[in-house]
Formats: structure tokens, C-alpha cells, sequence
């Protein structure tokens, strides 16, 4: 399950695929199915997603790629202090991905087919996202 999080921590989109499929590869369907549904201004990434497709979709999308430089074997420039701060809201997306696994059932699906998985899946997400929303709003 690749999910697009808010910097609440609220999930607003998800993809699911099969454990062999690599993030990065997800990444630039899920930039386009979360920008059909809200507008935001940072695609913050860690070092994996660092691909130029990825870095001008974001500009494509008119976002700000905030992506944290893989090295390659080169000096790599460090990010400006303001995105490095901005940056650092992307552990919300860890917070929900482990909250997902931990809390509401994502660690062990037992069902088979992707049908039955993206609906036990999603249904850890809308739990995930109601008490995700009462933290945040306070209530």
C-alpha cells in the first residue's frame, strides 16, 4: 500500500500494489491522483524517490519537490535551511504508514486476492484517518 499523507497525517490517497513494485515507481500516479483531489504545494521525498521524472512531474504539477539528494557516489549539495525544515514534516508519512501497520491492521492481512486485501486495507485507513482527524482537531 503506497499512500499520499498530509502534513497532519491524514492519508488522502493510496495505491495498492503487488511488495515487488518500489515506491518511487508509485510515485508519480500518486502525485496525480492527490492533485485531482486537493491542492497542496510540496511533494516532500526521501532520497529513493530522487529521479528526474519525479522531480519534473512535481514541477509539471506546479509543486515544490522538496526530494533529499541521493548520492550516487557524488558530493551531494545539502537542501536550503528552509526546505530542510519543511522537509522534516515528511515524517508524518512514516507516522501514518506505521500507525497503519501497527494500529489497524496492516501489519497482518490474512486474506488473499487484491480485491480483499485493498478493502481490509482500506478499511484500516478510514479508521486511520477518523482518529487521525480527532487528534488533529482536538475533539
Amino acid at each position: 500500500m503506497h499512500i499520499d499523507v498530509n502534513d497532519c497525517g491524514l492519508p488522502l490517497s493510496a495505491v495498492l500494489t503487488s511488495a515487488s513494485v518500489h515506491d518511487s515507481q508509485v510515485a508519480i500516479p500518486l502525485m496525480k491522483l492527490t492533485s485531482g483531489k486537493v491542492t497542496y504545494c510540496y511533494d516532500l521525498m526521501d532520497a529513493a524517490y530522487d529521479a528526474a521524472q519525479i522531480w519534473d512531474q512535481s514541477k509539471e504539477l506546479e509543486h515544490v519537490p522538496i526530494i533529499d539528494r541521493n548520492p550516487r557516489g557524488h558530493d551531494v549539495v545539502p537542501m536550503a535551511p528552509h526546505e530542510a525544515i519543511r522537509y522534516n514534516e515528511r515524517t508524518a508519512s512514516v507516522r501514518c504508514n506505521s500507525r497503519l501497520k501497527e494500529d489497524f491492521g496492516g501489519r497482518c492481512v490474512m486474506v488473499c486476492r487484491a480485491e480483499k486485501v485493498m478493502m481490509h486495507l482500506m478499511f484500516g485507513m478510514l479508521a486511520l484517518f477518523a482518529d487521525q482527524l480527532l487528534k488533529v482537531t482536538g475533539n
